[in-house]
């Protein structure tokens, strides 16, 4: 039988995924913050004043967790809370100054890892692994399940 390599998909997702994490932490960690606070961090600066609550679904963590987090960033400097405007209890998230310079090294300490990992990799198939894995998470965002038929169609619309 002959394959196309899709019996190991997860699996070199998985790998890479966790390569590249470790490649990332080794470098990253002369910032001071572990692997869970520099997420909370991204996820903060690509959505300044985010609800905690919120915090807590991207991060796919208990709230609970989050909240010990937030705790430990906060008494750290990296980030503030402050009360939403319209409803006191919900808490919203912010990045202080020096997380906003801590985000900047890791977006390029991630541009570096990222760069390593696709060398020998060919600017077209760049955009096409970019693209089929969007379509992926397109495909499995939320209930959002494409069926047979509308690949089907889709794929006869494109011919």
């Amino acid at each position: 039988m002959v394959s196309d390599g899709i019996d190991r998909l997860g699996f070199l997702i998985h790998d890479v995924q966790r390569l590249m994490r470790k490649r990332f932490e080794a470098r990253a960690s002369g910032l001071g913050l572990s692997s869970a606070q520099w997420r909370l961090l991204v996820r903060v600066a690509k959505e300044d004043g985010v609800a905690q609550a919120r915090l807590a679904e991207l991060l796919e963590i208990e709230p609970i967790s989050v909240s010990r987090l937030v705790d430990r960033m906060e008494e750290g400097g990296w980030i503030e809370r402050r009360p939403d405007a319209t409803d006191r209890r919900v808490r919203m998230i912010f990045l202080t100054p020096k997380a906003s310079e801590a985000y900047a090294v890791i977006k390029s300490i991630a541009g570096e890892v990222y760069e390593e990992s696709l060398v020998g990799v060919k600017p077209e198939a760049r955009r096409v692994l970019i693209e089929g894995l969007e379509a992926m998470v397109r495909n499995l965002t939320d209930d959002e399940t494409p069926s047979i038929e509308k690949v089907k169609n889709t794929e006869g619309a494109a011919a």
